[in-house]
């Protein structure tokens, strides 16, 4: 999410607030990237990889600062296990894309497809699925239980996966001109994955623009990006809204990129206040360029009902608390809205199950701009929700589908957890529960579903058509979307068809590591149980509480270790990871 407000002044007011000096260092880095995008232009595939590879050395180096950073930047405790969202969230994506990143670019090379090894599967509506996690044999060991491929769009057969893969590095000496990344205000590695998929998947040189928030991070990424600067192929700048209008009014910006709010994005697109409004009632952008864009939503939380033992409550209890209330509540994914059958016979143990995660997570700062008053706009909506955690930091609202407009619509950027009842059991709650995501929530960034092995086994394929009836670029099967987004070679963005005038979750995608075309969601599943339970009830699945859980214990140890061993993975190197995550 952007800390740009929605009321940004005009970007003729936005320019004239620029001092001389100000303008002066946009205007210098912009010329840098005019003469960076002909060294770019001249760089042949596999010299781009090697420079990747070395960006991969200085994140490495940078990791411990980069971390260190993030977490005074979120106001944790040197010592909490919370610390380990900031290693798993931070260095450690961007050390797998660049990885998968350069390995695209050296197939390429070689005239050979990305996407040319992997072996393709299908799926409802004669899709065509690309599998990327596990992406290799030790993801297949550090990930065990976990899936993840993506789906490509109704239409785009196997011949075709293959011979696009690829995209704007299919022809590198074809440059697209010079592209403005507005970066993220939440997780420290967004705005960094989204300039390397600029700069390899689309072929633009990239002036990234840190949101205010991030500020504290410019000299880490200084030094771990220094190779892509150095060669003048990625420029970072400081700035508000000021400088945010001037740059996507300026002529030599040919593309723009935002992850924030649906808000920003429209003062952007059509202009601030009133006029920027009547401009977007007439259908008639003030933006003279195109735009991608990731913009969040409201992420239902699917629970379909079966038969739980006290054990499956608790972890799923916990597992949903982790999805609202992982970086504090401020991702653009937190599951925000969960589905429950009122006529599950275990709902009401459900509910005080969750009602004991959400309100026994670990305490940790209101540390994003505006969160306090997004929590009392929730609470004026719904007056009779139960403050919990401490000081009664949290709001858990409890409500009728007929009552849930504020919920439905709202997405709150807050530790802000709803509860939604609707009928019935099995395939029909499901399919009940997807209309409803699908037509009453904002947004389709991600949509998370869990359900037990002995409920799903009966659907057989109709639960994997009711699956690709979400309409959401990633969908999450007993794990979370957060999952997709730490896949280097998953897709991440919302669901594609949105316009400009109802932009929802956005346009376009990012992450995206085999440079696919013609791509639709991504599709994580998981395992019900951790092991070793999930074993014991015939899931083989080797993968314990996951680190990522606001509750694991050794979270940082983890977070540490697994950014360790992208950095220099190696078989010698698993077991320290294994041996942290097994004690969370």
């Amino acid at each position: 999410m952007s800390t740009v407000t929605p009321e940004s002044p005009s970007a003729a007011a936005n320019h004239a607030q620029l001092d001389r000096r100000e303008r002066a260092v946009l205007d210098e880095a912009i010329a840098i990237l005019r003469a960076g995008e002909q060294t770019w232009a001249g760089m042949p595939l596999a010299d781009r990889a090697a420079l990747l590879m070395r960006v991969h050395a200085g994140v490495a180096a940078a990791s411990e600062e980069w971390a260190t950073t993030a977490a005074r930047i979120k106001r944790l405790p040197a010592h909490s296990p919370l610390v380990g969202e900031e290693w798993i969230s931070g260095p450690y994506p961007v050390l797998t894309g660049l990885g998968v990143l350069a390995a695209s670019l050296n197939a390429l090379a070689a005239g050979k497809s990305p996407a040319g090894d992997v072996r393709l599967g299908s799926a409802p509506g004669g899709r065509v699925t690309v599998p990327v996690l596990p992406h290799n044999s030790y993801e297949a060991l550090l990930m065990h239980g976990f899936h993840a491929e993506v789906w490509m769009e109704p239409g785009v057969t196997a011949e075709r996966v293959r011979a696009s893969a690829g995209l704007a590095a299919k022809r590198p000496e074809r440059t697209n001109g010079i592209g403005l990344v507005l970066g993220a205000g939440n997780i420290t590695s967004i705005a960094p994955l989204d300039a390397h998929y600029e700069l390899v998947a689309n072929n633009r040189v990239v002036l990234l623009k840190l949101n205010p928030v991030m500020r504290e991070l410019e000299e880490v990424y200084r030094t771990a990006f220094a190779p892509m600067i150095d060669l003048g192929v990625l420029q970072i700048v400081q700035g508000g809204a000021a400088a945010g209008a001037y740059l996507t009014a300026h002529p030599d910006i040919a593309h723009i990129h935002i992850t924030g709010s649906a808000i920003t994005h429209d003062v952007i697109v059509y202009g601030p206040g009133e006029e920027g409004r009547a401009r977007k009632a007439a259908g008639a952008p003030q933006l003279d360029k195109p735009i991608t864009s990731e913009l969040g939503g409201v992420a239902p939380v699917i629970v379909v009902p079966g038969q739980w033992s006290k054990k499956d409550l608790e972890y799923q209890a916990a597992h949903i608390a982790t999805m609202r209330l992982h970086n504090g509540g401020y991702n653009c994914i937190a599951g925000q809205v969960v589905i429950i059958s009122a006529d599950w016979a275990q709902k009401n143990e459900f509910l005080a199950a969750l009602r004991s995660a959400f309100d026994r997570a670990p305490a940790r700062p209101a540390w994003y701009p505006g969160s306090d008053e997004r929590l009392a706009g929730a609470l004026a909506s719904y007056p009779g929700a139960e403050r919990l955690g401490e000081g009664g930091c949290r709001v858990l609202v409890e409500t009728d589908a007929a009552d849930a407009a504020a919920l439905e619509n709202t997405e709150y950027f807050s530790p802000v957890l709803g509860v939604v009842q609707l009928h019935g059991g099995g395939a029909r709650f499901l399919e009940d529960a997807v209309a409803y995501a699908n037509e009453r929530l904002t947004g389709t960034l991600g949509a998370n579903v869990l359900i037990d092995p002995r409920s799903r086994n009966p659907m057989g394929e109709r639960f994997d058509a009711l699956i690709a009836d979400l309409r959401y670029g990633t969908v999450a099967v007993n794990a979370w979307t957060g999952v997709g987004f730490l896949t280097a070679a998953a897709t991440w963005g919302a669901f594609p068809g949105h316009t400009l005038d109802d932009i929802q979750s956005g346009r376009g995608v990012v992450h995206n590591a085999l440079l696919l075309e013609g791509t639709e969601r991504t599709v994580v599943t998981g395992p019900f149980r951790p092991f070793p339970r999930s074993v014991m009830h015939g899931e083989f699945a080797l993968f314990p509480t996951p680190p990522w859980f606001v509750t694991a214990r050794s979270a940082a140890l983890t977070g540490r270790r697994l950014a360790g061993f992208a950095a220099h993975p190696s078989w010698g190197g698993m077991p320290a990871v294994f041996a942290a995550a097994f004690r969370a």
